[in-house]
Order: C-alpha cells, then structure tokens, then sequence
C-alpha cells in the first residue's frame, strides 16, 4: 500500500467527491481505521481569510460536506474548525461556505480560540508553542488543506495546514519572532505537525492556486484529491511534482537538517491515478527568496528576499495591511501604503491579507540575478 493516494477529480459536483473522499479512505482500510464511534473529530480546514469559494483560497465546501459526512457514519462527531489571520471567524466561514455546511450536517463550525500548551516532543526546537485547546481536547484531527503556493513559504499543503491550530493573532507574534529566517519559521511548522498529528489528511487540489499564492494568485486545475497519513511525505513529493526544487522548499530543508526519514523520497510511495513522476505543466512558483548560496544574517537575507510593494490604483483603503503586520512596518493613509523596510520582515502577511491584490512582490537586483544564475 502507498503512502500517498492521489484521485482524478476534474469537478466539485458533490456526488462524484463523495465517492473520490470515500475511496481515499478505502485505500488506507476506510475511515472506520482512523476514527471510533463516539469520538470528536476536528476537521481542520484551511479558512486563511474570508473569501468567496471560486477564489479558490480555501477548502472548498464539498471536500469539507464528504469527510464530515463519513466521520458521521462511523457514530462520530465532527466539528469544523480554524482560526483567520484577521478576519472574524463567523463572517470568513460564512464566505467560505462552512457554516452552510455545519447547519446541514447538524454539526458545530467553530473558530480554534483559547490557546494551551502543545506538549513538546523530543527533537523539537520551539519548546512552548501554544495552540487551541480544542486541537488537544478533540479525540481525533483530520487536515482539509488547500494546494496552493505561498509567498513566504512556497508552497502551503497538508503541514502548513496546521499553523492554524494557533489562534488568532498570537500567529502575528510567530511570524515576528522568527523574522526573516524561512527555515526557521518551517521548523516551527514542523514541531507544530508532530504535535498535533492529524490522524488523516485529504488535500483539495481539484482546483488550486499558482502564482502570488496563498490568497492572491491564479486558481489552477490541478485536477486531483490526495490521501495520506504522513503529510510530510505528501508536502515533499507535491514539491517536485508541480516543478519545484527541493532545495527551495524550507519545510524540506527543514526536515533535511533533523534528519527526518521522509526527506527520503520513494516513487513507490505514490499510488492511484498519478505516479511521482508526474510533473504538473507551467506551474508558477513564487520566487521571494533564494534559499541558496549564502547564509541566514539579516542583512543578507533582506537583500536576497523580495520585498512587499503597494500598487495604489488598486487599493480600497480598507486597512488590513497595516492591522496585520507583526513588525509594525506599514503605515496606512489615503489609500497610500508607506513601508518601513528596515522594520519589515518579509513575512508577506500584508500581502496574504489583502482582499484586492493591491500588494505585489519586487524582487532585489541581486534576487534577479541569483535565481538567473540557479534557475
């Protein structure tokens, strides 16, 4: 049996993702293996911000309405769940076609607030990170990811998923704790996976996105769903699938340096209607920063990271920008955008948080000039 199953799904017609979830779960011995009768299920989606389902930024609600329905069949009792960068919970989950979902189902949807202590396994590097109590409290938690690529990050799959167990704006003071070191904040998404371990996670990729991604890029039709128990294996392969280099991935470098086992890649892994052979075409990739060549100090990396720039004639002046950012590095006024570049620390929030796409990325000459010479 593979590690990793991947369905054909052209469409979000409800009965034929019944059917593409369903035999998801059927290949690794059906959902009653993951889940008991009588225990609390948090399906953790991805509701980054709200936005309307054809934007493509969050888990759409048909993937969301199959598991729900089958932990439902097993005697259990799911609960849909997140925690926006910004935007209130129950508006974002009322754009994103949750809410619909929970009062049809009879079930809960409800914001991951009142955060606790995640127990800290061995190896880890952050020894306190604090997540909803409810992660810790539900007896089981699957991840509805979304395929899409990330600004900051590169990519944002079944791992990056569970940065959302954090609450609220306790996710701003991460992203300013870390700073400007990719590797770093992805080590902190590991720690943030092994603790919380999702029992089972089913990645959306019927339609993703490419480009300025998580909220700002092109929907692209990926055309499948994926099945795994080890997400971490399934990040790594979907890396080299949609074209990407590994070494430019920071969850794989991450992982690399602890020495983690599924930085080993088998094409055996991979089963169903693809092979980890396949290559998605023309895939658009961010290109924010190199992440070789030259080390981790902050003025390097300032230079070698592309920096967030503000198109003005498409501004509505609403504002989130400047709420968002950690490092108190944007001032707002008259739908002008001022940055303080020494303070920034190109997390990219502003950008991810931007309901218009009036924030775009400018690379530095000597960016242009590395990914030219390592492309």
């Amino acid at each position: 049996m593979g590690r990793i199953f991947f369905i054909r799904q052209e469409s979000y017609d409800q009965a034929a993702i019944n059917e593409a979830v369903r035999r998801a779960f059927d290949h690794f011995g059906g959902v009653s293996s993951f889940i008991g009768k009588g225990e609390r299920v948090l399906l953790k989606v991805n509701l980054v911000s709200g936005h309307e389902v054809n934007r493509r930024v969050t888990t759409d609600p048909a993937i969301v309405r199959a598991v729900a329905g089958l932990v439902l069949e097993t005697g259990a009792t799911p609960f849909i769940a997140d925690s926006p960068g910004i935007d209130g919970f129950k508006s974002a989950a009322e754009k994103a076609g949750f809410m619909d979902i929970a009062r049809e189902l009879g079930i809960e949807c409800k914001e991951l607030t009142d955060p606790v202590d995640l127990p800290a396994r061995e190896g880890a590097d952050f020894r306190r990170i604090q997540v909803s109590r409810y992660v810790l409290e539900a007896d089981k938690v699957i991840s509805l990811p979304k395929l899409k690529t990330h600004g900051q990050m590169y990519l944002t799959m079944g791992v990056k998923n569970l940065f959302g167990c954090i609450p609220g704006r306790l996710k701003a003071g991460w992203h300013y704790n870390v700073g400007l070191n990719r590797e770093k904040f992805a080590s902190l998404l590991l720690d943030i996976y092994l603790g919380v371990r999702p029992c089972f996670t089913i990645l959306d990729g019927v339609t993703g996105m490419h480009g300025d991604g998580p909220t700002s890029g092109d929907p692209y039709d990926f055309g499948i769903i994926g099945a795994c128990v080890d997400a971490l294996t399934m990040d790594f392969h979907l890396c080299r699938m949609l074209g990407g280099r590994l070494e430019d991935y920071p969850l794989y470098m991450a992982a690399k340096r602890r020495g983690l086992p599924q930085c080993e890649l088998d094409d055996s892994d991979v089963e169903g209607d693809i092979t980890a052979s396949h290559v998605f075409p023309g895939v658009k990739l961010p290109k924010t920063r190199s992440m070789r060549l030259l080390p981790h100090l902050p003025f390097i990396d300032r230079m070698m990271t592309s920096r967030p720039v503000h198109i003005p004639e498409l501004c509505i002046g609403c504002g989130r920008c400047a709420a968002v950012c950690a490092a108190g590095a944007l001032r707002h006024e008259n739908k002008h955008l001022y940055f303080d570049y020494g303070k920034c620390i190109r997390c990219y929030c502003c950008h991810e948080m931007c309901p218009v796409k009036a924030i775009k990325f400018k690379e530095s000459g000597l960016l242009r000039l590395v990914n030219f010479f390592t492309r």
